[in-house]
Parts: C-alpha cells; sequence; structure tokens
C-alpha cells in the first residue's frame, strides 16, 4: 500500500514520524519487531503496525525482508528514526532496494508530490537540498515533528526469514548516564567559560528554579567529561520551549543543534559571541554574577 513506513526503536520518535506522515496527508505503516514495541506503535494510532517476527534478534538481519516488502507494497518513503541501530538498517534497506537515501535531515516537507529535504553538512556550514520523487530512505533526527496524538491501530503479525549470515554470540550492557535532554522542555548548557566543575551548582540551581535540564557543549563532555552528552549537530540535537546557553560560544555545530528551540536566551561576557546570532535573548555579562541573580529573581517571584 502506498504510504510512509516507519521504523524506529525508539518509540518516541516513531511518534515523531507517525506525526510527520499526518502531517503530509499520507497514510502511516510502522514497522517492529516485537510485541512491545508494536503496542507502543500503536497507541499513536498509524494506519496500520506489522510486526515482523524471525528466528534472529538481530533487526539488521531483517533488512533484505523489508526491501522486499517495500517494494511489494509500493512505498513511497521509508524514514527511520537517526539512531545508531536505526542509521545502519536504514543504509542496508537502501542498499538492498537500490534507492537514494537521506541521513540525519534537518527538514522535511512533501508538497506537491515531491519530498523535499535539507541536510547539514561541514559542520553545519552548508546546508543540502535534496528532492525526491521516487522511493527513498531517509533517516530523521528526534525533534523535527510534533508526535501524533493518541489513537488505535491494529497489529499484522509477518513470519519472515532473517539472513542468518550475522550471529549474536554475546551482549554487555551499556551504562547510560543523564536525562533525555532531546525530549527536554527547557534546557540550560554550559560552555567552556564555565572555571571549575564544583560552579555547576549555581546552574543546576538555575535549573531547579526553572524546571530545566542540564546539558553542556562537546568540550565539556569530551575533554573535561563533566557532563555525559553534549548537545550540538554530531550530538543531541534539542527542541525545548527555553533554551538558556551560559558561556557558550555558539559555533556553527553547537547552535545548529538547538536552533529549533522555541526561546533562546544567551549569557556571556563576550558580546561578539556567536550565540548572540542565535538568542531571542542576550545578556552580556560575568555569568558568575548573572546566574545566582537570575536564580534569586525567579525564586522570588515563584513565592509571591
Amino acid at each position: 500500500m502506498a504510504g510512509i513506513y516507519i521504523y524506529s526503536d525508539k518509540t518516541e520518535l516513531v511518534a515523531e514520524l507517525i506525526g510527520f506522515a499526518r502531517e503530509s496527508g499520507k497514510a502511516a505503516y510502522v514497522i517492529t519487531f516485537d510485541q512491545q514495541a508494536a503496542a507502543a506503535a500503536a497507541v499513536y494510532g498509524p494506519d496500520q503496525v506489522y510486526l515482523f517476527q524471525g528466528n534472529s534478534p538481530l533487526v539488521e538481519n531483517y533488512a533484505k525482508v523489508i526491501a522486499r516488502f517495500l517494494s511489494r507494497e509500493g512505498a513511497e518513503l521509508l524514514v527511520v528514526g537517526a539512531t545508531a541501530r536505526g542509521r545502519d538498517i536504514a543504509a542496508r534497506i537502501a542498499g538492498y532496494l537500490e534507492c537514494g537515501m537521506v541521513s540525519d535531515v534537518a527538514s522535511l516537507v512533501w508538497e506537491n508530490g515531491k519530498l523535499h529535504s535539507e541536510r547539514m553538512l561541514y559542520g553545519g556550514a552548508v546546508t543540502q537540498s535534496e528532492i525526491a520523487t521516487d522511493l527513498v530512505v531517509i533517516t530523521v533526527p528526534a525533534g523535527k515533528f510534533e508526535p501524533a496524538k493518541a489513537g488505535s491501530s491494529e497489529i499484522t503479525v509477518l513470519d519472515v526469514e532473517a539472513d542468518p549470515r550475522v550471529v549474536l554470540t554475546g551482549t554487555s550492557p551499556v551504562s547510560k548516564a543523564g536525562v533525555d535532554l532531546s525530549v527536554a522542555d527547557k534546557v540550560i548548557c554550559i560552555g567552556v567559560s564555565m572555571e571549575k566543575k564544583e560552579d555547576m551548582q549555581m546552574v543546576w540551581d538555575l535549573g531547579q528554579a526553572l524546571g530545566a535540564e542540564l546539558g553542556c557543549t562537546r568540550a565539556i563532555a569530551e575533554q573535561r567529561q563533566w557532563l555525559p552528552n553534549y548537545i550540538g549537530i554530531s550530538g543531541i540535537t534539542i527542541k525545548p520551549s527555553l533554551y538558556v546557553a551560559v558561556g557558550v560560544s555558539g559555533q556553527v555545530q553547537h547552535t545548529v543543534g538547538v536552533r529549533d528551540s522555541r526561546i533562546i536566551v544567551a549569557i556571556n561576557s563576550n558580546e561578539k559571541a556567536p550565540i548572540f546570532q542565535a538568542a531571542d535573548y542576550g545578556i552580556v555579562g560575568d555569568m558568575y554574577e548573572i546566574v545566582p541573580l537570575l536564580t534569586q529573581e525567579i525564586n522570588s517571584t515563584k513565592s509571591r
């Protein structure tokens, strides 16, 4: 059946991709690989949920099966959540289909029978535009579309045979820390202007006052290792209602990851910092003076 076919190993992304299909006026069909994922997807009311059942625990081993399924059904588009697993299976499926693929799009719009996409290249310095008229595979990061509203859908079980060439010999858990910033409503980000790790406490206090989560730039995560994940084009893309940049210079690699924020507030002592070009509101000054004052004022307002 013609329409948009969807896969992601994250339920939140499935909801957003169903939202994109609805926004485009297309039927939405979700592909899943276990009963729990199928039930979670059905809650968002796609036209159909397909549960592929086979003899392999590896999603990647079903790429050829999915490619054949999409060809048989006359799919117009396959959108895949841009996670590590999603990118892997998307590339495999596109290879088997011998069709085009666009990775990690910044925007995606269906107009007049054509699919218009944009993606960032060279750290966000260049925007590449693509127009597709035939079946294509596209990976989409979180936060690009509004999630579909609650609904219901039937689950169709398909018994399939997986590619046996890759075998799982063992697993080990990955230790994860921190919150999922991609779904946070408010985010405060610290940059390299912060002098000591202990100084993060004043930003934690501001976050508590605002009800915001704490993020950081790449240097804070990778060089200083103060926080586990960073915000930016190669890190986490966010779309909060409020984003506060504290001591963040605002290089293009970072601002691309926050540009979809509803309101951007920047605090920096350098009045020429690039972050001010992306900000809705800017405060030029010492963050060590401004952040505690903001926290005090917000808490005072809340107590009135």
